[in-house]
């Protein structure tokens, strides 16, 4: 309990001021972003400064939309239609998530099995590597159209386009994590495997894997936050029905701003729960093999 308190004194105090000191400023900037459209179209001759701000505040297509706005049209959203209807933002959020953990998931096992051919095969080693840093050179705005057009060309179409793009994006960081994680073992421990007469399958199985875990699960939070945004640029150039990145979409097309600032938050918070999820999974696995 008092850990618990220490922490959250410790955190929490720094962290609430730094997000009043960013709403102050956000509500700051609104009033300044908005204000010319707000005198030109809404206020009367003889506005007070009082309204301004009021209105500025409460447009119904602002520039910036504050805080509470974004909130509202969220919850609205959210409570006003089904889950299964386009127009809640969650069934957008479920759509992009799943093809972001999906993504998500073909990365891990490609990047895990790029790693283990990687430090099994000096030659594959000095082969491969290079490639796959130079991989990430193409930037995934320019390699998501191709990858959309040819699974389209061959009729895959839907989710796994996306997971396509989003794999691209994990498999890198984790690749390289694993990488140097399975090379972590202390050279004595690799020697005794040796004199057990250990057959390489046993020494990935105990040594190896899980010496390269406190290397995995940092790699694998940075991969799946990569992820969620390669399905969502993905979702971009198809000017795909559903998910977040077609929420853009369609909020850009229609100066719709407030649809455009829900779904940037959304996204941001799925992105936080995604990266939640695989904390949650670390701290189980890591947990049990210490108990182990």
């Amino acid at each position: 309990m008092n850990i618990s308190l220490g922490v959250a004194k410790r955190y929490g105090i720094p962290m609430t001021v730094v997000l009043g000191i960013v709403f102050i400023l956000w509500y700051a900037l609104a009033i300044a972003m908005n204000a010319q459209a707000v005198i030109a179209r809404v206020l009367p001759s003889d506005w007070s400064v009082s309204q301004l701000v009021v209105a500025c505040w409460n447009m119904s297509r602002p520039v910036l939309p504050t805080p509470h706005q974004i909130i509202i049209d969220i919850f609205n959203s959210m409570t006003q239609w089904p889950v299964s209807s386009p127009r809640n933002i969650l069934y957008h959020a479920w759509v992009t998530g799943e093809a972001a953990l999906t993504g998500f998931v073909m990365g891990c096992i490609l990047g895990i099995a790029l790693a283990v051919i990687i430090v099994h095969s000096k030659m594959l080693d000095r082969a491969l590597l290079p490639w796959i840093v130079a991989s990430q050179t193409i930037p995934v705005l320019a390699i998501a159209p191709i990858v959309l057009v040819i699974l389209g060309s061959l009729g895959v179409t839907g989710l796994f386009p996306k997971a396509v793009i989003a794999m691209y994006l994990c498999f890198f960081p984790i690749t390289l994590a694993m990488v140097q994680g399975l090379r972590a073992p202390p050279k004595l421990q690799m020697e005794l495997c040796h004199t057990y007469a250990m057959t390489p399958l046993d020494t990935f199985r105990l040594l190896r894997f899980p010496s390269s875990l406190p290397y995995l699960f940092p790699a694998c939070r940075v991969a799946i936050a990569a992820g969620l945004v390669g399905t969502m640029v993905a979702e971009l150039p198809t000017g795909a029905q559903a998910g977040l990145g077609a929420r853009l979409l369609v909020g850009s097309y229609y100066g719709n701003t407030l649809m455009i600032w829900s779904a940037l938050v959304v996204a941001s918070l799925l992105g936080l729960s995604l990266t939640g999820l695989v904390s949650v999974v670390e701290y189980w696995v890591m947990r049990t093999r210490r108990i182990a």
